[in-house]
């Protein structure tokens, strides 16, 4: 059961797509992160592993981090990460260490999906932390993103070639 309304949810899914277009316009896969606590954003992220030339700068990792130096604390207890995509493995451990309490993601990720889909990380009962997990949330517009940033991409090379 979320604690946020239907409303809250889809404010703070639009700050996350704002962080993804942000990631798309510098040529990054558009994935977006914003972690909320106490109704405002404490930490944002985009992806920036091209950019950066660093595995680990998805938007997931980037806004976690941010939102520790904000509260000056690794734990991010009674946080909320909502992200465009279902995280991956490094990003649902990540989520796991600091102890968010819970996620809100978009589409599935078929290829990298650890949440739900390749895997259950955040709600694995062996690991002394689980997360609460709400999936699907704005799926379209985070799907669509994705879709037309990656038919660009391919139209793109096509001409190259």
């Amino acid at each position: 059961m979320s604690e946020f309304t239907q409303e809250e949810i889809e404010k703070w899914m639009n700050e996350a797509l704002k962080e993804a277009k942000k990631a798309g316009e510098i040529g990054e896969v558009p994935i977006g992160a914003v972690i909320v606590k106490d109704g405002a954003v404490i930490g944002r992220g985009h992806n920036q592993r091209e950019s950066s030339q660093n595995a680990t700068t998805h938007a997931e990792m980037i806004a976690i981090q941010e939102a520790n130096r904000k509260l000056g604390n690794w734990r991010l207890e009674n946080c909320h990460l909502f992200v465009t995509l279902e995280p991956c493995v490094m990003c649902s451990g990540a989520i796991v260490l600091a102890r968010l309490k819970s996620i809100y993601y978009g589409p599935s990720d078929p290829k990298g999906g650890a949440v739900r889909t390749l895997m259950t990380v955040l709600e694995d009962e062996r690991l002394n932390h689980q997360c609460e997990v709400h999936s699907g949330v704005m799926e379209e517009e985070c799907r669509l993103l994705l879709t037309t940033f990656f038919r660009e991409l391919r139209e793109e090379k096509k001409k190259n070639n």
